[in-house]
Formats: C-alpha cells, structure tokens, sequence
C-alpha cells in the first residue's frame, strides 16, 4: 500500500446539537449577526455563526490548546 504525505481524513459526519441560552446571549448573538451583515454585506443566521464563533473561541484560549495537545500525546 502507497504511503501518502497527506493521512486519512476524519470523522466529518456533523452533529446536530441543542442548546438553550439566555435571552441576553439571544440578543447578543442577534446584534453580531447583524454587525457580521453590515461589515461582510452577507446576512447569515445566527445558527450558521455559532459552529464558527465557537471553533474561534476554542483555538484561542492557549490554555484549552496546550491541555488539550497534551491530553493527546498522552493517549498515544
């Protein structure tokens, strides 16, 4: 078998995920959706933001991605 520079892909099955927030958060994510509108001129829904804003939030907080490599490297 050929061994290949670039490895198998990963499990890219979505997951759909409930969630219940606050009416302040609702309200907040309502005005980013809405200031995400004016400066990209694309309206988006609030649904389509999240999955984006949290993948954002989780790759910069350095503690979560130092834990989380070593958590890794451990499971090796």
């Amino acid at each position: 078998m050929a061994e290949l520079k670039l490895g198998r892909l990963p499990d890219r099955t979505p997951v759909k995920l409930a969630i219940t927030v606050t009416p302040d958060l609702q309200s907040s994510l309502q005005a980013y959706a809405a200031i995400y509108a004016e400066t990209y001129g694309v309206e988006e829904p609030v649904a389509d933001l999240i999955p984006a804003m949290l993948t954002a939030f989780l790759e910069s907080d350095r503690s979560f991605v130092r834990a989380r490599d070593a958590a890794q490297r451990r499971q090796k």
